[in-house]
């Protein structure tokens, strides 16, 4: 079963080995992209994929698709540290969603202020890179809903 991921957030794709963290640019979670948010003071955050939320936190998600894929969006890089602060949480954990679906609204211009990266990965767990046909390049804009990749 393939499944098609949307970018959960507007902003310009950036590859994955590009991403200033190890463990999203070595692929250690699994293959994917992450798009560098657009300086917005709010912004909305949808389902990448439909289907079932298994974790829900309020800098990262895992969304799991019919077929057992799972999907991760992790909204920014070290947001954990932030506590919740500057998330508005809008679903839950067991929430069965809608790709495109709002799940949460943050603001990437305060994540930058606060000194952290707001660049989005979203990771195909478990993945292998050669089972993703990716839709977008590098440097290109995208909007949310936009299809990021297919996966399967």
């Amino acid at each position: 079963m393939t499944v098609r991921v949307v970018a959960p957030v507007s902003g310009t794709v950036v590859a994955l080995e590009d991403v200033p963290d190890p463990v999203f640019s070595g692929a250690i979670v699994g293959p994917g992209l992450a798009v560098d948010p657009d300086g917005d003071v709010t912004s909305d955050v949808v389902a990448p994929v439909a289907g079932t939320i298994m974790k829900f936190h309020p800098h990262a998600f895992v969304i799991v698709a019919e077929g057992g894929s799972g999907v991760l969006v992790h909204l920014g890089l070290d947001t954990v540290q932030l506590g919740g602060e500057g998330f508005t949480l809008h679903a839950a954990e067991k929430d069965v969603v809608a790709q495109g679906q709002r799940l949460v609204t943050w603001s990437p211009e305060a994540v930058r202020a606060g000194g952290r990266s707001p660049v989005t990965p979203v990771i195909a767990l478990e993945g292998k890179a050669d089972q993703l046909r990716i839709a977008v390049s590098a440097g290109q804009r995208v909007s949310a809903g936009d299809e990021l990749f297919a996966w399967g």
